[in-house]
């Protein structure tokens, strides 16, 4: 017997490429099922099989517990006083074990042996999927397509691994044939029932990043750094790229002699077309890269919400906006933050508006003339607050500004500032949100009292709002707002 089984480990191991110890540890499971069912399943059991013998022993062992009032099972359990009979060293929580007379490993149940058997190889087969493409989870790999169902592409990767395109991982022109190689990002390996599943993706930035290290040598070799890729997956996409070496021109590096490097790429992504952009650590700088072929002729930022007015020539804001928007969205995209494109003239008319409205403010806040009030706005002041409390030094670098003009108009904004604050609170001692808007799931006191002080203070009001009108009162995220609009609304489906 001990010749068999070393037999069967050897013959599995080879026909199957998995480790011999799997296969001992099959047989052992199996042995150990087979004696079970001998004892009516009335007992744990162990077998040990020599590695280099084929010998193999069988044990029934016992858990330790403490005392007859801690036994659940007699047949699996036993008392530290029983246990201490057959080791006397033995203590609660370990095992103790008595041989038993080992099953004929030739006439164990044949279909309980392959099942058992089956299982552990299916479980190591997992195993090694599960650690040979973890490692490679971020990175380009190629299967052959085998079936095509329900839109989801199914990949043929060798020695019964499969990976999966899902449709909304394809590329709008893929139309993949029998037996065709198909190349994609592996995005993820995750557990299904029937084993570990590879999710591939031909949609992802990352493999445009990928395709890159592949085809442009010196992104391979990091002489060139990838810093960023946006996609219009199948029609368009932005790569931003920098030279680690000065003597590199890492626009002309990725495209290659006539186009040969990003032609490449282009190809294997359907003809998507891909515009390398110059990455630059300043934002506006690198904005302006990243909207070409658009000419910006002026920018204004806005730090606090992270986004930038872009002002284009009057006959140039189709090229800037893009087909469907693409070009401005995937400057957004590639550089982070929110673009808005708009005309020269636009922008300048949007900032007298703006100028206009805050030279009155200052005018009626700090009882100054509209000359006065004009510089404060050429001099970059948006708000009251800012005049109250910017550093004294920061307003006597103004021409004609001396000290004690500097003292009088912050003293005028705080007072106004204080006048506002007071006049807020007495409007609120008079607000009288409903009581059915006060118990919405989500609804606080302060915020009911903010919507109030819009007019905003029953729930069928609150209900009739759209989620953009909402974000417009109160500082609430998106899915909050959404969240409570809906519970307004929970009467009007009752």
């Amino acid at each position: 017997m001990s010749k068999e089984v070393l037999l069967v480990v050897e013959g599995i191991a080879n026909e199957k490429r998995v480790p011999k110890e799997a296969i001992f540890q099959a047989i052992e499971a199996a042995l150990a099922m087979a004696t079970r069912k001998r004892h009516d399943d009335a007992c744990e059991v162990r077998v040990a099989i020599d590695r280099k013998t084929g010998e193999y022993d069988t044990f029934r062992f016992w858990e330790v517990v403490a005392t007859e009032d801690d036994l659940v099972d007699g047949s699996i359990q036993m008392t530290l006083e029983q246990a201490q009979k057959m080791d006397a060293g033995v203590q609660v929580g370990e095992c103790v074990e008595q041989e038993l007379e080992s099953i004929d490993f030739g006439r164990i149940g044949a279909q309980t042996a392959k099942q058992v058997i089956l299982q552990k190889l299916r479980e190591v087969e997992r195993a090694k999927v599960v650690e040979e493409y973890s490692g490679k989870e971020g990175k380009l790999i190629t299967g052959v397509v085998k079936r095509v169902d329900k839109g989801m592409v199914f990949l043929d990767m060798g020695e019964n691994v499969e990976a999966v395109v899902l449709k909304q991982d394809q590329l709008p022109n893929d139309n993949f044939r029998m037996g065709e190689r198909v190349r994609g990002h592996l995005s993820e390996v995750k557990f299904m029932p029937r084993g570990p599943q590879l999710f591939m993706s031909r949609t992802s930035p990352e493999m445009l990043v990928e395709l890159f290290k592949i085809e442009v040598p010196e992104v391979g070799d990091e002489m060139i750094d990838i810093m960023g890729a946006a996609r219009d997956p199948g029609v368009r996409a932005k790569v931003a790229v920098r030279a680690n070496d000065k003597r590199i021109d890492p626009i002309g590096a990725c495209i290659g002699m006539r186009g040969a490097r990003v032609q490449a790429i282009t190809n294997e992504l359907g003809g998507e077309r891909i515009d390398v952009i110059l990455w630059n650590e300043n934002p506006v700088q690198f904005v302006i890269n990243a909207m070409a072929p658009a000419e910006i002729v002026k920018i204004t930022m806005d730090e606090e919400l992270h986004s930038m007015d872009l002002a284009v020539p009057d006959d140039g804001l189709a090229k800037a906006i893009g087909v469907r928007g693409q070009n401005v969205r995937l400057a957004s995209d590639l550089s982070g933050w929110e673009l808005n494109v708009m005309t020269l003239s636009d922008m300048q008319a949007k900032a007298a508006n703006e100028s206009a409205g805050q030279i009155q403010l200052f005018m009626d806040a700090l009882g100054i003339d509209q000359d006065f009030a004009q510089v404060l706005a050429s001099e970059g002041f948006s708000s009251i607050e800012e005049v109250a409390y910017v550093p004294l030094a920061e307003m006597l670098d103004i021409d004609g500004f001396d000290e004690d003009l500097v003292n009088l108009l912050r003293e005028r904004a705080k007072d106004y500032l204080l006048t506002k604050a007071i006049e807020r609170e007495e409007k609120k001692e008079n607000l009288h949100p409903s009581e059915d808007l006060l118990a919405l799931d989500g609804m606080t006191e302060d915020l009911a009292l903010t919507l109030a002080e819009h007019d905003i203070n029953t729930q069928e009001l609150l209900a009739e709002l759209g989620v953009d009108e909402l974000l417009e009162l109160v500082d609430l995220s998106e899915k909050d707002a959404s969240a409570l609009i809906m519970a307004a609304r929970a009467p009007w489906f009752a």
